[in-house]
């Protein structure tokens, strides 16, 4: 089945009409929440990304389980397809429970970084939605560094229930039921603003 469903890196969004909205979900792992967002949502086109086969076999079973056709599989690492998207070409993005690479170290492996979210910026159309979920409070702080001094988002918050509240539109993972118990994961939802690009240097 990956071959009809993969997104062609040539051309990403093909087959979308120019009033089609198109989602895009980075690291989608057990791809309940990519389903689950493409059967709420048949007029939507959903992109998934996410280089482990484990996942792309989830994301395909469950593509053939709901008879779906409007979803698209990218199965290699994110960033090389940001690069091929059009400018303002994307809706919506989800990162949800990422890897947080706790070793600092390894801080420069998250995928929530300047270099990710500059691409993001020019891919996003204007007023489009960023939700960001992390059970990790240490990467939660790394998130909201990252993208509140980025120009091109802008925190929708205004009570401290808009990040701890489940967003109602969200498809619970098994990696949020089963391992999450007793923990409170934070939901961040940022817009795409307006106006703004990619940050300056220095």
């Amino acid at each position: 089945m990956l071959p009809r469903f993969r997104a062609d890196p040539a051309d990403p969004t093909e087959g979308c009409a120019g009033d089609t909205p198109v989602w895009l979900e980075i690291g989608f792992g057990g791809a309940e929440h990519l389903v689950g967002q493409a059967v709420a949502n048949p007029d939507v086109r959903l992109i998934g990304c996410e280089p482990f086969l484990e996942g792309v076999v989830k994301a395909l079973d469950g593509i053939e389980a709901a008879a779906l056709r409007n979803v698209r599989i990218h199965d290699e690492d994110v960033r090389p397809l940001l690069d091929q998207l059009p400018d303002a070409c994307i809706d919506r993005v989800f990162i949800l429970f990422p890897d947080p690479w706790p070793k600092t170290r390894h801080h420069k492996r998250r995928i929530v970084s300047d270099t990710t979210l500059d691409s993001l910026a020019r891919v996003m159309r204007p007023g489009a939605m960023l939700r960001i979920a992390t059970d990790h409070m240490g990467y939660g702080r790394w998130i909201l560094f990252h993208v509140l001094r980025h120009p091109a988002f802008r925190w929708t918050a205004d009570s401290v229930r808009d990040w701890l509240d489940v967003p109602p539109d969200h498809v619970t993972t098994r990696y949020q039921s089963k391992l999450l118990a007793g923990s409170t994961p934070l939901f961040l939802a940022f817009d795409r603003c307006q106006t703004g690009g990619a940050r300056e240097e220095g």
